[in-house]
């Protein structure tokens, strides 16, 4: 097992990271407290884990709150629901929520902690590739808005993170695929050593070997804990873990929550960030042709975007991207493999150069 700390002073928390952690209460029993523990899942994980992890709190009483599955589902409508078995059922400040399932289940129950009276502890236990390696570290809560994605939530963070490895084998390969998408996101903002490093082993780790996927998970979780650690609300360093996200949050807005999964539209937004990277000159193109070939052969991600999303529906959403300033779209780019910047001056051609480019990579 490993073990990453996230310093963030009297809110700093541990990530436990191996096999058959969902066995293990002792590493969630100093994160209890002494009231009620309300878990939260979804319709697919429950039937295979829920009752494993409610021996994590045996001796404790132990409800739970079963969402229907699907990021379609991550909406206010899944926090009211929270909201009203937890009210009727009369829980108190004392309440432990725990979110045991992918980033959707994540982040709504990291919310719902946020905001039932005024803020109550939650522990997450990520079951999928994406939510181990990034959206269940870091306290980002929240759920969409039919006019964005993430546009609702709150810096909110767990008690602990619980990243047992041995439930990934229960995922579907297209869910394996799309969270390594986020892994490769490390590498290309971060730390080049690390890109290379996945691309040799993509066959390993795309059939999801347990000391390569423990050793990728551990690698991403240092990475972003360092960076959380430095610049927790995102006003800084921490933005550049959203490359990607400003292209790829519009295409799943477009085309409807849940025609894409997450990863994959971050897979193609990526994609993206290397061609308009490209375009400025930053890279050369032979670079931003590996970076695509990486994500498409080594690990069998979609790259290219739906043809059917206009420029005018492109430049309408990511106006309302989260990193948007005064009016201007801020992308997260590239500079080199390892090296990651966000700006916000983009020649309008070169961004439409981009959202039109298909097939015609920069050259």
């Amino acid at each position: 097992m490993f073990t990453v700390d996230v310093e963030l002073g009297e809110r700093s928390y541990p990530i436990f990271i191996g096999q058959g952690l969902l066995g293990k209460p002792d590493l969630v029993a100093p994160f209890i407290g002494k009231g009620k523990v309300v878990i939260v899942s979804n319709d697919v994980v429950a039937p295979l884990y829920l009752e494993q992890t409610r021996q994590l709190f045996f001796g404790n009483d132990v409800a739970e709150i079963i969402l229907p599955d699907g990021e379609a589902n991550k909406n206010l409508d899944a926090i009211s629901h929270i909201y009203d078995k937890l009210l009727a059922g009369k829980y108190d400040r004392n309440t432990l929520l725990v979110a045991l399932g992918g980033g959707v289940v994540g982040d709504i129950t990291g919310f719902a902690a946020s905001t039932y009276l005024r803020g109550i502890n939650f522990i997450q236990i990520p079951t999928t590739v994406l939510a181990q390696v990034d959206s269940s570290v870091g306290g980002k809560t929240g759920v969409n808005h039919p006019l964005g994605k993430n546009m609702i939530g709150a810096f909110y963070q767990p008690r602990c993170v619980l990243a047992d490895t041995d439930v990934l084998a229960t995922l579907p390969a297209r869910e394996v695929k799309a969270g390594l998408a986020e892994v490769i996101k490390y590498g290309l903002v971060y730390d080049a050593h690390f890109f290379n490093w996945l691309a040799k082993n993509s066959k390993g780790i795309g059939e999801s070997d347990p000391a390569l996927l423990s050793h990728t998970i551990k690698t991403c979780c240092e990475i972003k804990a360092a960076i959380v650690a430095k610049d927790e609300k995102e006003s800084g360093v921490r933005a550049l873990l959203n490359l990607g996200h400003t292209f790829g949050h519009a295409i799943e807005t477009a085309s409807g929550y849940g025609n894409w999964l997450h990863g994959e539209t971050v897979a193609m937004g990526m994609t993206m960030a290397a061609d308009l990277s490209c375009r400025l000159g930053w890279i050369e193109p032979n670079v931003a042709q590996r970076i695509r070939s990486v994500l498409e052969e080594d690990f069998g991600m979609p790259v290219q975007p739906p043809a059917d999303i206009t420029v005018e529906q492109y430049l309408d959403l990511m106006l309302s991207d989260k990193k948007a300033e005064s009016g201007k779209i801020r992308f997260v780019l590239l500079r080199a493999i390892g090296e990651g910047v966000v700006e916000g001056d983009i020649a309008p051609a070169l961004l439409e150069e981009t959202l039109t480019a298909g097939d015609n990579l920069c050259r």
